[in-house]
């Protein structure tokens, strides 16, 4: 079979799952008016297809095992179909939420499946090309997911960012009923079902992927309903190692995986590298939408050029990652995403259109060189047998680093703008001169215009306390991508302890 016909036929559903986890979020306030839902229930939408997503992606291998890959994926696809349909078709915010569940179970297997196929098809020589086709998808998906979803929704209206996947879906299954076999140690197979691993992952993620999405806007552990899905996470988590390592004859996730030490090192410089990237294009657009006045389109446009640098770097790095030490290339995509971040830590309230736009440029560069070679010194020591298992877990990885990334960000925003505030504030006092100054001639300048004196002083403080509160916010965005850049940095001794291997696998499977 060609392979490059295997690797559309598996990115094509790939690609628009991604797309669906960041399409909606643009198109809450139309969903929000048409279903009569309120803010914090509009959210919900998304974080109910989050956390099922979250959920099924650490099962996919052990499903895989017991379904068969093939059917197993073709089960998915249809799945992610006709709830696209029944989304689309919602008559009110809990019919949604249901759709959008069922959205994310039948999304979630499509990642590291789509992985693993990737990587056996295609040899190992080549396995770096294999992540750069995959790559493209990860990472173009969030960026053109919120794009397509705004014009989409102004356009036609919210129902359609669900519908259009329908001839997508429809299109994926037929290709993969063609193009995509089972390998021979991959069958449907009677396995005695994890059901208590089952229970606890589930209870786990979810109550973990609800922390992080709701964290925030609850502020944390000063919320019952957050301190309680935090107690119960952590229990059902830590439960969760504790039976699959010790107890579970047919584990649902094998954590004995973590025994390679590349393996788990690269998990960890995945979670921080999907970290920095999810923090730093989330609190791009806030920062311009906020305190620069750019419109979500202006924003959105930012954010492109650095899509298409990891377009542009991907396949680049594909080709690399066989001729040059992979280790080189991950440390210099590492250094590169730090340096981008660094460059955020320095936006000014006079920053200009190219001054923000370069930042995301050498982001997406970072990217295409920390993501291939990363992949490929993860992976390359896993036995084929154990493929399913192992990308299930990365891809897990990631999705969680996206997540902690931007509950870490908005909460350091929020409490670091505090901190600024009150620190600036006490510069504003009727016993600072240059304040008295500042204020005198603001009134001025308003009576002028033709306030009165009593309005124009009035006119005057307010406008100076807006001015504060845009110091305060640029100096907290300036610490937040500060400490993401310090975060970044931190990976770098893992990468010594990665190192290149190539297990044989199964004959005929090339």
């Amino acid at each position: 079979m060609n392979k490059w016909i295997v690797a559309l036929t598996v990115m094509l559903p790939t690609l628009i799952e991604i797309v669906d986890t960041s399409v909606v979020n643009v198109s809450l306030d139309h969903i929000r008016g048409s279903l009569s839902a309120g803010i914090d229930e509009s959210t919900w939408t998304i974080t109910s297809y989050l956390v099922s997503n979250a959920i099924i992606i650490p099962m996919t291998g052990w499903l895989s095992r017991m379904f068969g890959r093939k059917k197993y994926l073709l089960f998915s696809i249809i799945l992610f179909t006709v709830a696209s349909f029944l989304c689309g078709s919602a008559w009110s915010l809990q019919s949604l939420v249901v759709f959008r569940i069922l959205q994310g179970i039948g999304g979630g297997a499509l990642q590291p499946i789509s992985q693993s196929i990737l990587l056996e098809t295609f040899p190992p020589k080549q396995h770096g090309i294999a992540m750069a086709v995959f790559g493209v998808g990860i990472m173009f998906g969030p960026i053109i997911g919120p794009l397509m979803g705004g014009w989409i929704t102004d356009n036609w209206s919210w129902h359609w960012i669900f519908y259009i996947n329908i001839p997508i879906g429809i299109i994926s299954v037929f290709m993969t009923m063609m193009f995509i076999k089972d390998p021979s140690y991959i069958q449907s197979s009677k396995m005695k079902i994890d059901y208590w691993g089952l229970a606890l992952l589930s209870l786990g993620l979810g109550c973990l992927q609800i922390v992080l999405d709701k964290g925030q806007q609850d502020n944390w552990f000063d919320s019952g309903f957050i301190t309680a899905l935090t107690a119960v996470s952590a229990v059902s988590l830590i439960t969760f190692v504790m039976v699959e390592l010790f107890f579970a004859e047919h584990p649902i996730v094998d954590l004995r995986i973590f025994k390679n030490i590349s393996f788990g090192s690269g998990n960890l410089v995945m979670f921080i590298g999907f970290f920095n990237l999810f923090a730093s294009i989330v609190l791009l657009p806030i920062f311009l939408q906020s305190l620069m006045g750019y419109t979500s389109f202006l924003s959105g446009y930012v954010l492109g050029p650095g899509g298409i640098a990891t377009l542009i770097a991907l396949p680049l790095a594909g080709r690399l990652v066989t001729k040059v030490n992979p280790k080189y290339l991950l440390t210099f995509g590492i250094i590169v995403n730090a340096y981008a971040t660094y460059l955020m830590s320095n936006f000014t309230l006079n920053a200009d259109f190219a001054t923000v736009i370069w930042p995301r440029i050498v982001l997406g560069v970072g990217m295409g060189f920390f993501f291939i070679p990363l992949t490929t010194l993860t992976m390359s020591g896993i036995p084929k047998e154990e493929m399913g298992n192992a990308t299930s877990i990365f891809n897990l990885v990631r999705n969680l680093g996206g997540s902690f990334g931007v509950a870490f960000v908005t909460t350091m925003l929020a409490r670091r703008e505090q901190y600024h505030q009150a620190h600036l504030v006490t510069n504003l006092t009727p016993y600072d001169t240059q304040y008295q100054m500042a204020v005198q001639q603001g009134a001025e300048l308003l009576q002028q215009r033709g306030l009165e004196a009593t309005q124009a002083q009035y006119g005057s403080l307010a406008n100076i306390y807006q001015e504060m509160l845009r110091q305060a916010g640029i100096l907290a965005f300036n610490d937040a991508f500060f400490l993401v850049f310090c975060i970044m940095l931190v990976v770098l001794p893992l990468v010594l302890l990665m190192r290149v291997s190539k297990v044989p696998g199964p004959p005929g499977l090339h």
